[in-house]
């Protein structure tokens, strides 16, 4: 099998990828009749150079390769017919941006993964960049927190070459928080867990809910909360977890008795179709709803987190929501919950990022090239064969036919 490495040619401009060169030795070393080619990059975070120190061929020619890696979507004219393609092609729920890009797709008889649903056989997703959201997601506030009240200031995470800087950054800041300054996190899942790795690497006090809601504290101090915290059922009952999952439309929120006493607020959580909203544009009007700072690391516009109202983005990642009005105003405004809604968070720790991806992607992906598939692996993640959706995805037929 012949993999290739392909250049991100999407604006603005990504620095992952796939496979990191240590990667690439690594998939070489333990499947022998494995070749790979790397196209050329020069806003890769991986220099050339460093493929070709570990004996990886890098060319312009990607044409003998079977396989074609990426991270981000491919402009419809740079894809190669007739080949494989793993990437994020953002098409599975049917984003209208994205239509031509699956249309060219079938047209050129590309055969696609992509990453988004490679899972398990329970459906747990198998590689995934959202550790590293959360871990950039918790800086980002804090970086916030500091600018809006003039505490500190912190560098960009883009600045700093990895998580460790970030962790060194952080702690440096610590003593000039507010000893009464109380975080919330929402979601246990890799985003909700990344930003804890942060919360926990400052050292800060975790507290649990009853304590969170009802107690003051001369230190910082944070709780995370998972969906039956900020969520409850109608009819009171407690039916566990799965119930929500299975029934959503049977719960509302129970998060504003955390708005009441939440300074900082970071947004970790899924958020599934039919779930309530955490809270709403009336929610947030209330007297008492207290969040002054939100770091939304899930960023679903006019969603479940109403002062969410766009995506920012790396160069100017806050803005402010005015509740009163409900429009965008100066996050420094005083009357204002500063915003960081940052929609590709991981971009900014590219080469942690990269590794941490990489590694999910030679346990669980590159395997099934070489065992059969035995895991369907492959057969669940693939969207198109033979210029046709698979049947895991003909839901998708009226979208690429223009008629949703």
């Amino acid at each position: 099998m012949h993999f290739g490495i392909i250049k991100e040619r999407k604006n603005p401009p990504d620095r992952r990828v796939v496979l990191s060169p240590e990667d690439c030795k690594k998939l070489i070393h333990k499947y022998s009749e494995a070749m790979i080619t790397v196209e050329p990059s020069d806003i890769r975070v991986f220099k050339d150079e460093a493929y070709i120190e570990k004996g990886i061929t890098v060319s312009n020619d990607i044409s003998a390769c079977d396989v074609l890696i990426g991270v981000k979507e491919v402009p419809i004219e740079a894809l190669v017919p007739n080949k494989k393609y793993f990437l994020f092609s953002h098409t599975i729920k049917k984003q209208p941006y994205n239509r031509d890009l699956l249309n060219a797709i079938l047209q050129k008889n590309i055969e696609l993964y992509d990453h988004e649903v490679i899972t398990g056989t329970k459906g747990q997703r198998l590689v995934a960049f959202g550790r590293y959201a959360g871990i950039v997601g918790a800086y980002n506030g804090f970086r916030t927190l500091g600018l809006k009240y003039e505490l500190f200031e912190l560098p960009k995470a883009e600045d700093l070459p990895n998580q460790l800087a970030l962790i060194d950054a952080l702690k440096r800041i610590k003593g000039v928080l507010p000893n009464n300054l109380k975080i919330l996190l929402t979601g246990k899942g890799r985003v909700g867990n990344g930003a804890k790795e942060m919360l926990d690497a400052m050292e800060l006090k975790k507290v649990p809910v009853k304590e969170y809601l009802h107690h003051t504290y001369e230190e910082p101090v944070y709780c995370q909360i998972d969906v039956l915290e900020y969520n409850k059922r109608k009819d009171h009952q407690h039916l566990g977890k799965a119930d929500f999952y299975e029934h959503p439309e049977a719960y509302e929120s129970n998060f504003m008795r955390f708005a009441k006493v939440t300074d900082f607020y970071i947004a970790g959580h899924f958020f599934g179709d039919g779930a309530p909203y955490l809270f709403t544009r009336e929610d947030a009007k209330h007297k008492n709803f207290h969040i002054k700072v939100v770091a939304d690391v899930s960023c679903d516009i006019d969603g479940p987190v109403a002062c969410t109202i766009r995506p920012s983005t790396i160069a100017e990642p806050n803005y402010g929501y005015d509740a009163a009005t409900e429009t965008e105003v100066d996050y420094m405004d005083e009357k204002a919950i500063a915003v960081m809604a940052v929609d590709n968070l991981p971009c900014e720790l590219p080469a942690d990022a990269s590794d941490g991806f990489g590694e999910m992607f030679l346990k669980h992906v590159i395997p099934a090239f070489y065992n059969g598939d035995k895991d369907g692996i492959l057969e669940r993640s693939r969207m198109t064969q033979n210029g046709k959706l698979t049947e895991r995805f003909s839901y998708l037929q009226d979208y690429i036919d223009g008629k949703e």
